[in-house]
């Protein structure tokens, strides 16, 4: 009687590269350090803030990021693929979207047509003023789609010159993800807006979709809060801690050097 044949199952682990993945991150201008040595990796889909007081280095950090600076050592590495020498065109066709401190939009257009121009240029459609003759079709459906799921629809006609701040903001972050990023750096989009709109950028930031991995750079703490499940922490170009929001709220470093005792403890 012969024995029982005796099967070996082989079990192979997929491992879903990082949204975004930094590896000793460094810069410096001459003698001056400005980023040192900084490790972050944003999962798929995650909510992730970046906080840190004045002259913690996060603007030069989402500088490196999105290859508007290039780094004297590391690596940056965009869903898997290293990006660190790539342009900021390159990084974007590959996954990557940006939002400013500051309004880059164009008063003179309708909010749709503002929209409209990178869905064009991602299409590689035609552009033509929202409502005109010749208009490509594939754009304005998409440009309409986008705008009905953030909520936005009602803007459409309206110039981007007459909007208010808050609005303007809501406008930029949409432009954003007509680029259909994977990766999404918020760059402090409370700033300026008055404590009565404050409201509409919550709610917008409650309606983007779910898989994009988004990184907020903010000072709004209670925003950060509402929004982030992770956070990162940035003293003088370095991570002095990262961790859930509950246990960065927590850490009494970062109650020291960045939100204040006064305000959360």
């Amino acid at each position: 009687m012969s024995g029982a044949a005796t099967t070996t199952t082989t079990t192979t682990t997929t491992t879903t590269p990082y949204a975004l993945e930094t590896r000793k991150l460094s810069m410096r201008f001459g003698a001056i350090a400005v980023t040192r040595d900084v490790d972050l990796r944003i999962a798929q889909g995650a909510r992730h803030a970046l906080i840190g007081p004045n002259g913690a280095g996060k603007t030069t950090f989402v500088n490196l990021v999105t290859g508007m600076l290039a780094p004297t050592d590391g690596a940056i590495l965009l869903n898997g693929r290293e990006v660190t020498r790539s342009s900021p065109q390159q990084r974007v066709a590959g996954g990557m979207a940006r939002t400013f401190q500051l309004n880059t939009l164009f008063n003179d257009l309708t909010v749709a047509e503002n929209i409209a121009i990178p869905v064009a240029q991602r299409l590689g459609a035609s552009w033509r003023p929202w409502g005109r003759s010749g208009a490509d079709r594939a754009v304005t459906e998409e440009v309409a789609l986008l705008m009905d799921q953030l909520g936005i629809l009602a803007l459409a006609p309206r110039r981007v010159a007459d909007l208010a701040y808050g609005q303007r903001r809501l406008i930029e972050m949409a432009i954003a993800l007509a680029l259909k990023p994977r990766l999404l750096l918020l760059d402090e989009p409370a700033a300026g807006i008055p404590n009565g709109e404050s409201g509409i950028i919550i709610d917008l930031l409650e309606r983007l979709p779910q898989d994009i991995a988004i990184v907020l750079i903010e000072h709004d703490m209670n925003l950060v809060f509402r929004f982030a499940s992770h956070i990162t922490v940035l003293v003088e170009g370095a991570v002095l801690t990262e961790g859930t929001t509950a246990q960065v709220r927590a850490d009494e470093r970062v109650r020291n050097v960045y939100l204040g005792r006064r305000h959360h403890g």
